[in-house]
């Protein structure tokens, strides 16, 4: 793992070093006591290492019957190029290959074997290259529907990376309201309970176009509860949630008149039975699919508190999620580990592990730069200011990229707010902005690990050194 954050002039120092992890092996820096930073670091590698959903996956095809069935590989989301290399070896490893397939990811790669094909898609806003994804998965899918067994390996990100219309709404209009929904407010579940009556391949689509082929899907959850139906808004998943529910959710949030008039048409129209509804439970389209989740949010917070007390600290999984407004969870989230500091509630040495998703709502005019953890971390500094070193926290998505920037999320403690002033910014007018990531930045405290090949949402650790 790869951190850089160089601090300026009076800026709190993050890390003075490179370092490389391995689950299980130390990875710290050489001096005695690691910086709070390192610690944090150093944790959140081990928890996206838990969760990385190669070796996950590898596992579930091992226990497959070898037969002479030919596979196809379709892999969508934040993992797929890891997971699409772990099943062409699974089957290499029988002498086997893949008898042809697709990989959508975030990013271009090489093909992980010359019978998939590439091509990666847009994120977190559908794009050109979403809508090309999306045109290559119905050409793949109608091949693989005539083949025995379809691999559908998925994992968040899904939605947006294979993001295209269906029938009657423009990719213009799904844009404008995929960017509408993310800076609603909303939590995941509902933004994709809303997504996938208006995308091409969401609600159980994708199922009903590889019907009649067996289909196994393996599943990296993104989404508090691990609503398989949620996650890459149920490609493969019977939808659950009536028109009429969407339209009230709708109104409840206020986006009814605010989304396009071509999305309201659709709605309405559902509604009324003038045009389908998505595939229910029941349909036959389902009876050959099967599902089965990997990897979780749980998964890497447990991982993270192994390697804490590998380290010497006294960890403790939050049970509750977070979620919520991004800014609002920070500050209280800061507030507990003041508490714990200033009463000594906690032993020394001890730190708090929380994962889940929160939101950020944005207002009408356009917002500056960040993520839902860089503004988490930005309000937690807020909170923060002035505390002692040996309280510091660290908010991070798992799959190392924070909204449309390069950094996965922050490292922030008492001196994080006023070395955003020292370097020239007003951190509260930032906070205000949405412009989580320039305020961090000029503070060098961002934390950069590159993509991570995983999503299981994100980790917040807090550590209290003494008390």
């Amino acid at each position: 793992m790869n951190i850089h954050a160089p601090a300026p002039s009076g800026a709190p120092s993050i890390l003075h070093c490179t370092f490389f992890h391995k689950p299980g092996a130390s990875c710290l820096p050489s001096e005695p006591t690691p910086s709070p930073a390192a610690l944090l670091a150093d944790l959140y590698a081990s928890a996206t290492a838990a969760v990385n959903p190669a070796p996950a996956l590898s596992r579930r095809l091992a226990a497959l019957p070898s037969g002479g069935a030919s596979r196809w590989i379709i892999a969508l989301g934040k993992a797929a190029l890891p997971m699409a290399q772990a099943a062409v070896e699974t089957l290499a490893s029988r002498g086997a290959e893949p008898a042809g397939g697709l990989v959508v990811p975030p990013a271009s790669a090489p093909a992980p074997h010359p019978r998939l094909r590439v091509v990666p898609g847009d994120h977190p806003e559908p794009g050109p290259g979403s809508l090309a994804a999306a045109e290559a998965l119905g050409q793949v899918a109608a091949q693989a529907a005539r083949g025995e067994e379809v691999w559908v390996l998925l994992s968040g990100g899904a939605t947006s990376l294979m993001g295209a219309p269906v029938e009657g709404i423009t990719p213009a209009e799904l844009t404008e309201l995929y960017a509408l929904l993310l800076g609603s407010g909303l939590d995941i579940t509902a933004m994709n309970r809303i997504r996938k009556r208006f995308s091409r391949w969401g609600g159980g689509r994708l199922a009903l176009a590889l019907a009649p082929a067996s289909v196994r899907v393996y599943v990296v959850s993104d989404v508090i509860g691990d609503d398989l139906a949620s996650i890459g808004s149920g490609p493969c998943v019977p939808d659950p949630s009536t028109a009429r529910e969407v339209r009230d959710l709708l109104e409840r949030s206020r986006l009814w008149e605010r989304i396009p008039e071509s999305a309201r048409r659709q709605v309405r129209e559902a509604c009324d039975g003038t045009k389908a509804e998505t595939p229910k439970p029941g349909n036959p389209a389902f009876a050959r699919v099967s599902l089965e989740l990997i990897a979780s949010n749980r998964l890497a917070l447990e991982a993270a508190a192994k390697r804490a007390a590998e380290l010497g600290l006294v960890p403790v999984v939050e049970d509750t999620p977070l979620a919520g407004e991004a800014s609002a969870a920070g500050t209280s989230v800061a507030a507990a580990l003041l508490q714990d500091y200033s009463t000594g509630s906690i032993p020394q040495r001890r730190c708090r592990i929380w994962g889940g998703e929160t939101t950020v709502t944005l207002g009408e005019t356009a917002p500056g730069l960040g993520g839902r953890c860089q503004e988490f971390a930005l309000s937690a500094a807020r909170a923060l200011a002035g505390a002692p070193g040996a309280v510091s926290l660290l908010a991070a998505g798992t799959d190392g990229r924070d909204g449309p920037t390069d950094a996965a999320g922050a490292i922030v403690d008492g001196n994080t707010w006023s070395a955003i002033g020292a370097a020239g910014r007003d951190p509260a007018r930032d906070l205000e902005t949405h412009d989580a990531y320039r305020a961090l930045d000029a503070a060098g405290v961002l934390l950069r690990p590159g993509l991570t090949g995983t999503n299981v949402m994100d980790v917040v650790i807090g550590v209290c050194l003494d008390g």
